[in-house]
């Protein structure tokens, strides 16, 4: 549940969408299974895995957005409570990681524009650097994507990030989370543990 955060003193959250791959990352980073599954919406409370030695955790917060089998009360109930969350433990988030998926992020972000929307991915990248939990942008699904750069330049464009994105190497991450690839992100990681002066959690990002 949403109040049983471990008592710890930082932590890494992992944000985005339902089935952007955010389990498969946590188990990447991690080492350990998470639950995943093909369907959206697997996660439905925060996912914690957490170091008392150093009082350092990763959470694997619930996706939002369309959830099959999912009731819209319940998806919007769950977005309320992970935007509850972030705001709570702002000071202790070391690290906001927004993961979205490489291939469908720049679409689903320009359907909902189109309809007058504020997309939940644009709306959740402003919402991380108000509160201080300034994100880490980790495009997942790198492998599926053939034209890379044009893609990663779109969607930065689209959260207002001035392209080319290679000039955002601490802040944009292209990995494929499913094949292990996630180096760029983890040197993200590190620049912000290190820049905290945390570099005794360097350990948990090489």
């Amino acid at each position: 549940m949403f109040n049983t955060r471990p008592d710890r003193d930082v932590e890494v959250a992992l944000v985005g969408r339902s089935n952007v791959g955010k389990s498969t990352l946590m188990r990447e980073l991690t080492g350990h299974d998470v639950p995943t599954g093909r369907s959206p919406g697997v996660t439905q409370e925060p996912y914690h895995f957490d170091w008392s030695s150093e009082s350092f955790m990763f959470t694997d917060l619930p996706g939002f957005g369309f959830m099959e089998g999912v009731e819209e009360e319940k998806r919007e109930q769950i977005k309320t409570d992970v935007v509850r969350y972030l705001e709570s433990n702002a000071d202790e988030i070391l690290a906001s990681v927004l993961v979205v998926d490489g291939k469908a992020a720049v679409d689903i972000i320009d359907r909902h524009s189109a309809k007058g929307e504020i997309p939940h991915d644009v709306e959740l990248f402003g919402f991380l650097k108000e509160i201080g939990a300034e994100p880490i942008l980790a495009v997942n699904k790198m492998d599926k994507v053939d034209d890379r750069d044009q893609r990663l330049n779109e969607l930065c464009d689209r959260l207002g990030l001035f392209p080319p994105w290679q000039q955002w190497a601490e802040t944009v991450a292209p990995i494929s989370a499913k094949r292990g690839t996630i180096e760029q992100l983890n040197s993200c990681l590190q620049v912000r543990f290190s820049a905290a002066k945390r570099d005794d959690l360097l350990k948990f990002v090489t």
